[in-house]
């Protein structure tokens, strides 16, 4: 079938599977605290003493960049950055006094808003008090989100010191006139700088993220884009699908319309075109919209098979336990989710009062255990194992044949693999295996759409 056609056929609304189930299908009504708990002890117990991911949420940001679907708080008054330090001190000190041995620290990501909004004192207050009751496991990785117009020698100088030795900048699009549209204006200069910068203070990986299916952006955009980003070499990246959603994120996203979008087969050309000039300039795609040079950990990751999917995007290896710190943090057990209180002032409150600051999440069942594996196979691997006395089998097999009908994956015995010409339907194709969206299909659009 000719591309085209595939993408009026598949463009549809659908998860981007972060996690499994999605969260507009958790079982909050059966949701508690103490399940979510005891899912935490049953992790222990799985893994007997669980190396812990750390992520951490800092919300604010000085200005809004519109095309943003983060939480976050806007605000020019740094005085919030102590208070905020302090609660996520707090909470962590509410999870440490449920776990039953010192954790075990195998990576921290500081991600936002603008993590580098806060002064390099509070970052080392909170890095150090994360450390201070802890282990650090050997080759453990610490990396954090920066902004290249507020990130300053002094941040990268104090959080290498602290161990950091991965950053990522958002670059988005380089075009002035994007960059206009969705409020984030850099120049190529200050990029290019802080990357340099990065690089001679001892950074091992620099990471960008670019995005495409933004209001005004052409074919050009993504050419002279992908041109600077690859003159620069960032060791990984990020290459996303601008999520539209301004009924769920607000009016931020209603700065422009839909029309200034690119839509359908023009926004996957500007993908294919960023992707042929990254696989041409040497970097390997990892899993769904991620690319990293060969001497890149995340691509040895791919080749071993220790590709991980989560909350925090794409990892090197499984999380075996993943806590999140401070506002709208998602944490996962692996057996469970938890999701913090979604406002700032709600989420200090029930630090203050001495509660775990969680207010919604799910627990889950062995039905979903199993799918859960099988879309995270798909997401790292690009491809499952499905024999015939797996769950509702017969069910999942029919939603694949289309799928198989137009090449976009192969069915040998019990192995099913996505092909080289499906991988931009990657979503679509984990849909066939969501369980839980086929049982209750939403009534109104939720998702961004696939492509």
């Amino acid at each position: 079938m000719q591309q085209d056609k595939l993408i009026a056929k598949y463009n549809t609304a659908g998860p981007r599977y972060t996690s499994y189930p999605t969260v507009v299908y958790w079982e909050e009504d059966k949701f508690t605290t103490q399940g979510w708990l005891d899912s935490i002890q049953q992790n222990e117990s799985h893994y007997e003493n669980p190396e812990i991911s750390l992520y951490i949420h800092l919300p604010y940001c000085e200005s809004l960049c519109t095309f943003c679907g983060c939480n976050k708080r806007i605000t020019k008054n740094h005085e919030v950055e102590r208070p905020y330090i302090d609660t996520l001190l707090n909470e962590w000190g509410l999870y440490l006094s449920q776990l039953s041995r010192k954790p075990r620290i195998k990576e921290i990501h500081l991600g936002g808003g603008t993590p580098t909004f806060f002064s390099v004192t509070k970052l080392s207050k909170l890095i150090e008090g994360l450390l201070l009751h802890a282990e650090i496991v050997p080759g453990a990785e610490f990396s954090f989100e920066g902004h290249p117009n507020s990130t300053h020698k002094e941040h990268l100088l104090t959080l290498y010191n602290l161990g950091f030795r991965r950053v990522s900048y958002g670059i988005q699009c380089f075009d002035p006139t994007v960059q206009k549209a969705i409020h984030r204006i850099q120049s190529y200069e200050q990029v290019e700088k802080i990357t340099q910068l990065s690089r001679a203070i001892g950074y091992t990986s620099v990471n960008y993220d670019v995005i495409y299916g933004l209001p005004h952006q052409s074919l050009s955009s993504i050419e002279d884009t992908m041109q600077k980003v690859i003159g620069l070499k960032p060791d990984r990246i990020a290459y996303y699908s601008y999520a539209h959603v301004p009924w769920v994120k607000g009016n931020g996203q209603r700065a422009f319309s839909e029309k200034d979008l690119p839509q359908g087969k023009e926004k996957l050309a500007l993908y294919e075109k960023g992707k042929a000039m990254l696989l041409t300039a040497g970097y390997h795609e990892i899993g769904m919209d991620h690319f990293a040079l060969p001497e890149d950990n995340l691509y040895a990751a791919s080749q071993q098979g220790r590709l991980h999917r989560n909350f925090m995007g794409y990892t090197a290896a499984p999380s075996q336990l993943m806590i999140g710190l401070g506002v709208s943090a998602i944490s996962d057990s692996w057996f469970g989710f938890a999701q913090n209180e979604k406002t700032v002032e709600e989420y200090i409150q029930r630090v203050d009062e001495g509660e775990l600051p969680v207010f919604r999440g799910h627990i889950l069942t062995k039905e979903d255990l199993i799918v859960r594996q099988h879309i995270l196979d798909i997401m790292c691997r690009f491809e499952t194992r499905y024999p015939k006395n797996k769950v509702r089998y017969q069910e999942i097999l029919n939603r694949l044949a289309p799928f198989l009908d137009d090449d976009l994956i192969r069915l040998d015995d019990a192995r099913i693999t996505v092909t080289e010409k499906g991988r931009p339907f990657i979503r679509n194709i984990c849909m066939a295996f969501d369980l839980r969206l086929w049982t209750s299909k939403p009534k109104t659009q939720i998702f961004s759409m696939t492509i």
